[in-house]
């Protein structure tokens, strides 16, 4: 434990009595009262925070790049290839490319595909699909991620229903975001929302902490329970990316290609994430 006339671990130069010794005693009091608290890798630095920033800068401009070119026609390898390239240019890499034996520089999931499809030349969007691309940026050592829905021409009132409600969703989350709250309490407005419109929410998988890693704790659940979970304080980095379905939750993962997951029923599955920086008074979206 440091000395209250010792520097503050978080890098800021100040005195710790000036600076996180009173955060550190409410952080410890929450641990006594059986809380579930961050430890300090996962609460991140001013410096830390601004280069994940720097990060996500390119990675939401990937996006906005994808936005502006996708359309009918093209294939998702060609997607891959926008984001690629853009990334490449910004003096980045693609967190995804060769990450776990992954082999695209982002995820391509249109339809039924509810995470993870991986971009090819034989996959070709057609009026009406909804697909959602999901891009991971690493520039100078520091994560970020995000993903959008985008829907090609026109599609059925059905499927735009389901991109729009699963994006109130992801908004109900970002809503429950404030320093001293709890993580089950996004995951508890996300299943609320979602169920009241008569969808169902993936549970296999989940938000994520990030910035210093591609994936650290905490696991952001989008079914949580209020006032459960790990306490969120300024500094947390982490992703929400609600996964909701027209049909039933259960997902099943392609055995030949080892990522991509479909719904196991054949409905339409969409995704919208953000990544965000809790703050003092809330939360600030730093990728979207």
């Amino acid at each position: 434990m440091l000395n209250r006339n010792e520097i503050c671990w978080c890098g800021s130069g100040l005195k710790y009595k000036k600076c996180h010794m009173d955060f550190d005693e409410k952080l410890r009091e929450l641990e006594i009262a059986g809380n579930i608290v961050p430890d300090k890798f996962i609460i991140k630095t001013p410096k830390e925070v601004e280069m994940i920033k720097k990060s996500a800068v390119v990675n939401t401009g990937i996006l906005d790049h994808v936005s502006e070119n996708i359309k009918a026609g093209m294939s998702t390898a060609d997607i891959d290839k926008l984001v690629y390239d853009y990334t490449i240019e910004h003096d980045a890499i693609p967190a995804t490319l060769d990450y776990e034996g992954y082999p695209k520089s982002c995820c391509t999931s249109i339809n039924n595909e509810v995470c993870h499809g991986i971009p090819s030349e034989d996959i070709i969007l057609k009026e009406g699909d909804i697909v959602n691309v999901d891009v991971s940026t690493i520039k100078e050592g520091y994560f970020s991620d995000a993903s959008r829905m985008f829907i090609i021409g026109e599609t059925s009132e059905e499927a735009q229903k389901l991109v729009d409600i699963t994006k109130e969703c992801l908004e109900k989350g970002i809503e429950q975001v404030k320093p001293w709250g709890h993580i089950g309490d996004i995951g508890a407005a996300i299943y609320e929302h979602a169920t009241s419109n008569g969808y169902s929410v993936v549970t296999m998988f989940g938000g994520h902490g990030i910035g210093n890693e591609f994936h650290e704790e905490p696991f952001v659940s989008h079914v949580g329970r209020k006032d459960t979970g790990m306490v969120m304080v300024p500094g947390m980095v982490f992703t929400i990316e609600p996964m909701i379905n027209i049909g039933k939750p259960q997902v099943y993962v392609d055995k030949k290609n080892g990522w991509t997951s479909y719904t196991r029923d054949g409905s339409l599955s969409a995704q919208w994430e953000h990544q965000l920086l809790v703050t003092e008074d809330g939360y600030e979206i730093i990728s979207h």
